[in-house]
């Protein structure tokens, strides 16, 4: 902490050059000594033979050595990547608080930075001389005032497909994974980048300056991964965003007294490959080894040629050449320990597998990804050959397949407190990349500390790519973030980005997030992780339940107003809750209450909240997605030809396809979701949604169904195997037909809400010109809700003059399809999110997500809604948000029960608060978690 950092005392980074000079001596020695030996080897050549036998010296020292900087890289004066034509001016950030990622992450600094030429000139105590010597040589110094604000790193992301899985998805610009064969070494994600990715811009907005581009993972060897930088660039190709490229990008033609540069290149094991390819872990298993026997076996005659050349055993080597082979080359190299090598594996059987496969071909791994189950078999990590790998991990994307099941919130920490370093990435675009430091903050929620959690996402990244010589840390390359809140705080968003010196945000520090400058006051999950190691990952979730509780240090109560009149505040400073059967009995002074056989909970200064509803993910239906056997299935899709005739005229309802007591919905219990409302999934005609309660064990519990029908769900799409206009043209003929089902009848007669998952404008104005039809024809209304809804800002006004409400299912925007493209992207890109733009145009708002595993961060979701709207959302409408609007825009029929949610500590809409208790008028109970 303070200012005693030696770039604030010393002249500029005198320590990098005190290594520079000792890295320059030592390359001095070995260069004279391998000098003096091609001397002796050519002294007795013609010239043709002398340069032909320089080369194959230089190609043999060339592969046996290590990768790394050129030994004169700390003493630059200018960046590499420094582009003279561009907005380049020098900067001075003033007043600064600065996380420099040195010292295990702790150090700290209060002061300045001044930028200059893409380095980091100075830092902390910036010299005056050293600002007027820059103000001489430069027309014009830029000074920025951060009043405090925190400074890091740029942001490194070490598994992303940016590029290569381009936004919109579009079948041109498919490129993330070949399928031709599961060992593909030789192909190379560079040659698939695309530079018109939406992409860069959102993931640049949310502070990442720099991507590792790996192949996918459909392929035991996917192929070589490239280092890129986010920035624009002037000459617009792919090649210009690399950074640090191999030599060998363009062929074994190069000058090989150069020090080589990391290569890097993705392996793949467990269900993806297997199910690519109809293979089993088996078949991967033996597919590896004998890739690794085929490069083992060239570099061992590379080793022998090489030998002999060494030897001076010229007679011997006449008429041959260098062993080489293009297909095997890249892995003959990560046999030579020159390749940061990354290996998608989740569970403990392909962890071993691959532990044992280092150990047997001898090669280092940089780091597993996704890894789930690693957190359960530390040791087993540290057999790796030449090494620990990182692990890169989700904060809580779990549970979509089998192999991901176990995987933990605590993840991050069990590792952590192995000594095993942890990094959170985002295999963007499965988790959007603009948000990696969220996934960086959920892991600090859980429990990892701070430093390492911004560590996660800079300079452990950064090393496990071999690029921490120049990223990830306040070093002299510059890529740099100024934030407008604390880091891991929530509303954290960019007032500016640098990327080589370059600023990328057009109007910095316009819109932003305003949040707490100070570290969000984590809770305590010590039991839960432990039961999640104890239980390998399937802790025992059920709530303990009692009949009455006193909630002590209550610093505030919100419950249900009567009829319409939504979430009120009830009491600022309660004190003291006291709940029996499900219902609060006292508030205040409880004293008669608490001389009974109750239990007490001190929530330290928490809050009792209406519990949420969630909406949008298909909550009961779906345990592991891609496990057909644990799901209710998508429902018969008419557009796909005639209905079975058993079924006639009924439509599917999802309470009919309910499973109760999964993770997903049990952790979202924990969530603080005492409401799930979930319908079917189908691609046009949905079926009718249910409202439940997720804390109930099976479905003939009293209330377990809390509404058993509450909406028609359709859904009209242009990525439907049939148009959009046959698709409108089915649903107009639903509307003005006869007979039916009885929940069509009802949404006739408009007394059932009629729900369109829809992303288009263009598909939304049409759905409103349909309801206009139909209300001038039939005389009656049509209560019609859209969900999803990207584009909806779009005709906000209308939508609102129309009636119809609005349930955004991604909060965070991201134009994943053609009709999502065009998203109102929220702070810093734009002032207004979906969600304060709709409000604003007089639009009933709701928030749900997409995703199970989703559902229990729907108070996350909630809170980013919350702190990005500057002001204009306070917390009762935030809560109306997952609450009351969302019963309102799903037409739910009748008021619901008064359930709330006791948080212990912190802000409920930060990553702070834990919920500890769930006061059920719906179960008639109190659920307690601890």
């Amino acid at each position: 902490m303070g200012n005693s950092s030696p770039l604030a005392t010393r002249p500029p980074f005198r320590r990098w050059a005190h290594l520079a000079l000792f890295t320059i001596a030592l390359v001095s020695i070995v260069f004279f000594h391998s000098s003096t030996f091609i001397s002796s080897a050519l002294s007795q050549s013609s010239p043709q033979e002398t340069a032909r036998r320089s080369q194959i010296l230089s190609k043999c020292a060339y592969i046996h050595a290590k990768p790394g900087p050129p030994p004169n890289f700390h003493v630059r004066t200018q960046s590499d990547r420094y582009a003279d034509s561009e907005n380049t001016t020098p900067v001075l950030v003033r007043n600064a608080t600065i996380w420099t990622a040195a010292d295990n992450g702790h150090e700290v600094l209060t002061g300045d930075l001044l930028m200059h030429r893409g380095l980091i000139k100075a830092i902390g105590n910036v010299p005056l001389s050293l600002i007027r010597q820059v103000e001489l040589n430069n027309t014009k110094l830029e000074v920025i005032d951060a009043h405090g604000a925190w400074v890091t790193p740029g942001i490194v992301d070490l598994h992303s497909h940016i590029g290569v899985g381009s936004a919109p998805q579009l079948n041109g610009a498919r490129d993330t994974n070949s399928r031709k064969a599961p060992i593909l070494p030789w192909l190379r994600s560079i040659d698939g980048l695309n530079t018109h990715d939406a992409s860069y811009e959102l993931a640049t907005a949310g502070g990442v300056t720099t991507a590792q581009i790996l192949p996918g993972s459909a392929n035991d060897i996917g192929g070589q991964a490239f280092i890129i930088k986010l920035r624009p660039t002037a000459e617009r190709s792919p090649s210009s965003m690399l950074l640090e490229p191999p030599y060998t990008l363009n062929g074994s033609h190069f000058d090989h007294s150069l020090t080589p540069r990391w290569r890097h290149m993705k392996h793949a094991c467990g269900e993806n490959p297997s199910r690519v390819y109809g293979m089993t872990r088996l078949d991967s298993g033996w597919n590896f080894r004998a890739a690794y026997d085929s490069a083992r076996k060239l570099r061992d005659a590379q080793d022998a040629f090489c030998a002999k050349v060494e030897s001076n055993s010229w007679d011997d080597l006449a008429g041959k050449t260098f062993p080489e082979d293009l297909q095997w080359e890249s892995l003959v190299d990560v046999l030579r320990g020159r390749v940061k090598l990354a290996v998608h594996c989740y569970e403990a059987v392909d962890l071993d597998g691959i532990v044992r496969l280092t150990n047997e071909f001898e090669f280092p791994v940089a780091s597993f990804h996704h890894a789930g189950e690693t957190y359960l078999v530390p040791e087993l990590l540290k057999k790796t050959w030449g090494g620990t790998p990182a692990i890169a991990l989700f904060a809580s994307n779990f549970r979509k397949k089998r192999e991901a099941y176990r995987g933990s919130e605590f993840a991050p920490r069990v590792l952590a407190e192995h000594g095993i370093d942890v990094v959170m990435k985002s295999d963007h675009p499965v988790v959007n990349s603009r948000y990696l430091l969220h996934e960086a903050a959920q892991a600090h929620y859980y429990g990892l500390d701070p430093a390492l959690a911004l560590l996660s996402v800079t300079y452990t990244p950064a090393t496990a790519m071999g690029m921490g010589h120049r990223i990830g840390m306040l070093k002299p390359d510059l890529d740099v973030v100024i934030w407008s809140s604390h880091p891991l705080s929530l509303a954290s968003t960019p007032t500016q980005v640098y990327i080589d010196g370059i600023p990328q945000l057009s109007l910095p520090g316009r819109y932003v997030a305003k949040g707490p400058n100070t570290p969000p006051r984590t809770p305590n999950f010590d039991s839960e992780k432990v039961a999640t190691v104890v239980h390998e990952g399937i802790p025992p979730l059920e709530p303990r339940s009692v009949k009455g509780a006193l909630f002590m240090n209550v610093s505030g109560l919100y419950m249900r107003g009567e009829g319409s009149s939504g979430v009120i505040r009830v009491s600022e400073r309660a004190g003291s809750v006291g709940v029996e059967d499900g219902r609060v009995v006292c508030v205040g002074q409880c004293s008669d209450f608490a001389g009974g056989v109750v239990d007490i909970v001190d929530l330290e200064g928490g809050t009792i909240i209406p519990g949420l509803t969630s909406f949008g993910a298909p909550l009961g239906l779906v345990e592991i997605r891609l496990e057909p056997s644990t799901n209710d299935g998508k429902v018969y899709n008419p557009l796909d030809g005639d209905l079975p005739a058993v079924l006639g005229d009924t439509i599917m309802k999802a309470q009919d396809g309910l499973m109760f007591g999964g993770q997903n919905l049990l952790l979202a219990y924990r969530g603080g979701v005492t409401t799930a409302i979930t319908a079917p999934s189908g691609t046009f005609l949905q079926g009718v949604s249910t409202a439940f309660s997720p804390g109930a064990a099976h479905g003939r519990v009293e209330n377990a169904s809390v509404v058993d029908e509450v909406a028609l769900h359709v859904a009209v799409s242009m990525s439907s195997k049939v148009g959009v206009s046959t698709q409108v043209a089915a649903l107009r003929n639903m509307l003005f037909g006869e007979g039916g089902d009885k929940v069509l009848r009802r949404v006739r007669k408009g007394t059932t809400t009629l729900v369109v998952d829809v992303e288009s404008a263009d598909i939304m104005a049409t759905l409103l010109r349909l309801k206009d039809e139909y209300e001038a024809r039939s005389g009656r209304d049509l209560r019609m809700t859209f969900a999803g809804a990207t584009e909806a800002h779009l005709l906000a006004h209308e939508i609102a003059k129309a009636g119809v409400s609005v349930i955004v299912t991604e909060s965070k925007p991201f134009p994943s399809t053609w009709e999502q493209r065009r998203i109102l992207a929220g702070p810093p890109i734009t002032q207004e999110s979906l969600v304060t733009a709709l409000l604003k145009a007089g639009v009933n708002v709701a928030i749900g997500v997409v995703d199970e595993y989703n559902a229990r961060n729907t108070r996350f979701e909630v809170g980013w809604s919350l702190l990005t709207s500057n002001g204009y959302i306070d917390r009762t409408t935030a809560l109306a948000l997952a609450t009351t609007n969302l019963e309102k825009a799903l037409g739910v029929p009748r008021e619901m029960p008064q359930d709330l949610v006791a948080y212990r500590g912190g802000d409920v809409f930060e990553f702070e608060a834990k919920v500890v208790g769930v006061i059920s008028e719906t179960l008639g109970r109190t659920d307690l978690f601890e």
